[in-house]
């Protein structure tokens, strides 16, 4: 074996390997020198190796809760504030307790890793599992709910936290050196294994695998690391006690992770089952989203989630779009632009217009639009919108393609989700009124979905007043019938007590004029005693001295 270099010591500290440094306070006794089966530069090399993969790892799984915690709980701001200060916190109180373990830095960090794989690598499951056999976010599970999502947060805090003093006791008993230099190249290790795994888990782990299995994946990973470490490297600084412990622990942990994800299949059906009913016909998960549809056969209602929110139910889909579009869609109606939606639903509707000429839909996701065309129920309901010359599909956020478009619209339908959720925050945004009024032809009017009116008012009318702050006269009315039983995404969240039984819209135009004529009868649409009922509905539930939402200080919430 070859017998490391003399090196310098951290100031202040005592070499593990000769006497005391002029100066420095005595030696406390600690171990000597690594007995590596290689080089020290080679030793010094895999410990590097394996702070990039558990690096990488703990990103995973950090990534993993923050995307459950917003799908599940809906609101992601609190939900990522929650998850990162928990985390964050955690962290340094694992690092501090880690100093109790360096005198058994091998030991500790094995059992360390050990730990780390099996709680990281199930947490993914076990908060899906609560999600879907309990049922409500908002209800009588929503404390322990939530203290699982918190409990989960601080234990993995705590394992990663504790890995950095131990790697770093591991690195400097292969080869000494100054500490500055010692944690630059521990930290770069580190830093660079998160990107990487910040990378892999929207790029690949999610869209290939899925969030459970992605997250079993990686615990794995995490535990071979660990204990290729700290048995094939330094194994000799372990008691023969010590290797079978930790032998038996990583072959147990393997095992569950293994046997986890070979039954992740037929756990994600079952939930999906428990979320969603029975009739789940096609399960996707996306780059951008989870999409699922369910029924459309034997007289089942045809239903479409997208991260768990419901966005339309065959039902009373019809009485949603009707009122969505109608309004808008009287007076000239030549070219047209459908924002969101990406079922086809808005542009059937659009289309029964007599006189359009052009209809430009931008939705997000190219999958749900794929969906759309091919699957016949689903084809079926929207009469193949996208078959017709008319309609021209652009897959774009809609935020970015309503900056750059230089086209204008007589009619622009706003079909996007709800303004409570955080994610859609900008598209309900006074800057996006203000790019949508600059694409608005003269006369042309500009239809909201503005969410739920009798659950969330405050929203509602916040959107009201960031319509007008945009520059735009507003007609705010609702609609009854809603037909849905299914409560999902922020409507589950809110308990059962306001599940949304309307749906609020809110009409706009520049001037007063375009705006009176747009609210007059139209053929497909309501007609003027019946959206005046609905603008006075709408009217008694007003809130006053509400801000407008900007891009800097969004103002939906419940």
């Amino acid at each position: 074996m070859i017998e490391p270099r003399a090196p310098l010591t951290a100031p202040g500290r005592a070499r593990a390997d000769g006497p005391a440094a002029p100066g420095a306070p005595p030696s406390r006794g600690g171990p000597g020198p690594a007995r590596l089966p290689v080089r020290p530069g080679t030793g010094r090399f895999l410990v590097l190796v394996c702070v990039f993969v558990c690096a990488a790892c703990g990103l995973v799984y950090e990534l993993e809760l923050l995307a459950l915690a917003a799908y599940l709980m809906g609101d992601s701001v609190t939900q990522s504030s929650v998850v990162l200060s928990v985390m964050v916190f955690a962290m340094g109180i694992g690092s501090l307790a880690a100093k109790r373990l360096r005198c058994r830095a091998a030991a500790g960090f094995g059992a360390v890793e050990s730990a780390l794989a099996l709680i990281g690598g199930c947490s993914a499951m076990a908060l899906y599992a609560v999600f879907a056999w309990t049922g409500d976010w908002g209800g009588v599970w929503a404390n322990g709910s939530r203290a699982l999502l918190v409990g989960f947060s601080l234990a993995i805090g705590l394992l990663i936290g504790a890995e950095v003093p131990l790697l770093m006791e591991l690195i400097q008993r292969i080869r000494r050196q100054d500490a500055g230099g010692a944690v630059a190249d521990l930290f770069a290790a580190d830093y660079v294994g998160a990107l990487v795994g910040g990378l892999a888990f929207p790029f690949l782990l999610l869209p290939l695998l899925g969030q459970l299995t992605g997250a079993l994946l990686t615990g794995t990973v995490n535990a071979i690391a660990g204990a290729a470490l700290v048995l094939g490297l330094f194994r000799r600084d372990l008691t023969r006690r010590a290797r079978w412990l930790l032998v038996v622990a990583n072959l147990l942990v393997l095992a569950l992770l293994g046997g986890a994800a070979v039954f992740a299949g037929d756990f994600e059906r079952a939930a999906r089952q428990a979320v969603y009913g029975e009739d789940v016909r096609v399960p996707q998960q996306t780059a951008l989203q989870e999409i699922v549809l369910t029924g459309g056969t034997h007289g089942r209602p045809l239903l479409l989630f997208l991260d768990g929110r419901l966005r339309f139910s065959s039902r009373d889909e019809r009485v949603y779009h009707r009122a969505l579009a109608g309004p808008a869609m009287n007076g000239r109606h030549a070219r047209v632009l459908v924002l969101g939606s990406g079922d086809g639903l808005a542009a059937r509707e659009v289309l029964r217009y007599p006189g359009v000429r052009r209809v430009d839909e931008v939705a997000l996701d190219p999958a749900v639009v794929a969906l759309a065309r091919r699957d016949p129920a689903l084809s079926a309901l929207n009469r193949h919108s996208y078959a017709d010359p008319r309609v021209h599909v652009v897959t774009a956020d809609a935020f970015d393609w309503l900056r750059h478009t230089r086209g204008t619209y007589d009619v622009i339908v706003s079909d996007l989700p709800d303004p409570g959720i955080t994610a859609s925050a900008k598209l309900y945004s006074q800057e996006f009124y203000g790019m949508a009024r600059r694409a608005l032809a003269p006369g042309g009017r500009l239809a909201v979905h503005a969410g739920p009116v009798s659950s969330r008012p405050r929203v509602f009318w916040t959107v009201d007043t960031t319509v007008r702050a945009a520059g735009l006269r507003t007609l705010p009315y609702r609609v009854s019938g809603r037909d849905s039983e299914f409560a999902a995404g922020p409507d589950r969240a809110s308990g059962a007590s306001r599940t949304p039984r309307d749906w609020g819209f809110v009409l706009a135009a520049r001037s007063r004029r375009a705006l009176s004529s747009a609210s007059g009868s139209c053929p497909c649409g309501p007609s003027r005693p019946a959206l005046a009922a609905d603008a006075r509905d709408a009217a008694a539930t007003r809130v006053t001295g509400l801000p407008p939402s900007t891009l800097v200080r969004p103002r939906y919430a419940d």
